[in-house]
């Protein structure tokens, strides 16, 4: 009877111990069931986070490369722009392979990324402005080449290469200042030639005995240019006999330039140029007499034939 009273107490025994072990196994299993279900959690929204974020980084890459296009076609510095191109696909590289990849540390350098992209669209704005004045300015420029035409048949070959940079500017923005050059030449008009002799008095209409010539006055009026630079400006003059020889009989004569070619010049005057049809006179001495013929005469200056005129000696 006592043994089977013991057998009972170790079965009871062994029955507990058994639901004990059991009871730890379940929760024990629970445990990593619930683990494992915040880690899948955990995994499923680094996954999301990071392709949430390569798609952002794609679509910034893509429009900072428009945006250097665009800076580009407009003329503008891309310097910048290329840098960080490069760091974005610095970072771009480096989250294929980021594994301490932190969505809080890309999405700053997004926003650093988007507030850059932000600035170059008002730089962009600024180009597009600047590039609509510029086109203005080629239109006026446009417009006074035709006056300049009209005015002055001597300036056919300046015309021509002043149209042919016009035709060019659409295209290239550096060419505005070749134009702004040309439209910027000055006029010499009413050229007017008079002999002074020895005592002073002068002579005029173009027609003149040696003996009466002491000094040549050559005056005209510099017409105004709205384009023109006000300040002082050289005036060359070139006398030149029957034969176009060149006469330069005195300290002030020399050679200048003139469309790529040195040209003689009997003599210069410095003049401040005040852009309001002023008149000019330019007193030349010889030194020597001058032999009967025609004479012409040549007025450049800044690089451009601005007048011509002639008297003659019998």
């Amino acid at each position: 009877m006592e043994t089977n009273n013991n057998n009972q107490t170790f079965f009871k025994i062994a029955l507990g111990v058994t639901f004990g072990i059991i009871a730890l196994l379940a929760y024990l299993f629970v445990g990593a069931r619930n683990e494992t279900v915040e880690l899948q959690k955990s995994l499923t929204m680094k996954v999301e986070q990071l392709s949430t974020t390569q798609i952002k980084l794609d679509s910034i890459d893509k429009v900072l490369t428009s945006k250097i296009e665009e800076i580009k076609v407009l003329g503008g510095n891309v310097t910048e722009l290329e840098k960080v191109k490069e760091q974005l696909e610095a970072d771009r590289k480096k989250l294929k392979s980021d594994f301490h990849f932190s969505a809080q540390k890309y999405d700053a350098k997004i926003k650093e990324y988007e507030n850059f992209l932000a600035v170059k669209d008002e730089d962009i704005r600024k180009l597009k402005e600047e590039n609509g004045q510029l086109t203005v300015r080629a239109k006026t420029l446009e417009d006074e080449k035709k006056v300049v035409e009209d005015e002055n048949s001597s300036l056919k070959t300046e015309k021509v290469t002043l149209t042919q940079n016009l035709a060019d500017y659409s295209a290239k923005n550096e060419e505005l200042a070749k134009k702004v050059t040309l439209a910027s030449a000055m006029k010499a008009q009413q050229v007017q030639v008079y002999a002074l002799s020895e005592n002073g008095k002068l002579r005029d209409g173009g027609r003149y005995k040696s003996s009466k010539i002491d000094k040549l006055k050559i005056s005209f009026v510099l017409a105004s240019n709205p384009v023109a630079e006000q300040n002082n400006k050289d005036i060359y003059v070139r006398i030149m006999d029957q034969n176009g020889a060149v006469i330069s009989e005195s300290a002030n004569s020399g050679i200048m330039q003139f469309d790529g070619k040195e040209l003689g010049y009997t003599t210069k005057q410095g003049i401040p140029f005040e852009n309001n049809d002023q008149k000019v006179d330019i007193v030349y001495g010889k030194g020597s007499p001058y032999k009967s013929g025609k004479y012409s005469i040549e007025l450049y200056s800044e690089g451009f034939k601005i007048g011509t005129g002639g008297f003659e000696v019998k």
